[in-house]
């Protein structure tokens, strides 16, 4: 995907609709974007080529699936180079109850987002899993007690 290239409002409008409801038919989202079907499926096509839909999934619902307790989990290394970053990572994504993992920058290397049923689920979370993980020297959990804001998309402004 080129750096350079440019969205027109129309591939906007698409990507604003998709991000709002994927499971829209190409008819229904050539009626939101004021185009036929065809040239509608030819810019889904093309922006999904180059890159701009990563994937297409069903967002579910935490607390009925028993997974709602979430902490956010700041995880500061011992030291960190190319070889420790990459076996933490590779570590990391083989465990379920991280949701989301960012290498960051300041006091700490990774925030973790964890989702998992209660408290004594997270507790052995960071003792048997995470805690046993190779150059861990310190971690910080922040519970969730409020989701006040989740926006599943991106804002897209208009002169992409």
């Amino acid at each position: 995907m080129a750096t350079a290239e440019k969205l027109d409002k129309v591939d906007i409008q698409i990507l604003r609709a998709l991000q709002e409801n994927g499971r829209l038919t190409f008819k229904e989202l050539a009626s939101k974007v004021n185009l036929s079907s065809t040239p509608v499926f030819d810019r889904f096509k093309r922006l999904e080529e180059r890159g701009y839909i990563k994937k297409y999934m069903a967002v579910l619902d935490e607390e009925k699936l028993n997974c709602g307790f979430v902490v956010f989990c700041n995880v500061k290394m011992n030291h960190i180079n190319g070889d420790v970053a990459a076996a933490f990572t590779s570590a990391v994504k083989t465990m379920p109850q991280v949701t989301e993992c960012y290498n960051i920058s300041g006091n700490f290397d990774y925030m973790l987002k964890i989702n998992v049923p209660d408290m004594k689920s997270y507790r052995n979370f960071i003792m048997d899993t995470l805690g046993q993980a190779d150059n861990v020297a310190s971690i910080e959990s922040v519970f969730v007690m409020d989701e006040v804001k989740h926006i599943y998309g991106i804002n897209l402004p208009d002169g992409l």
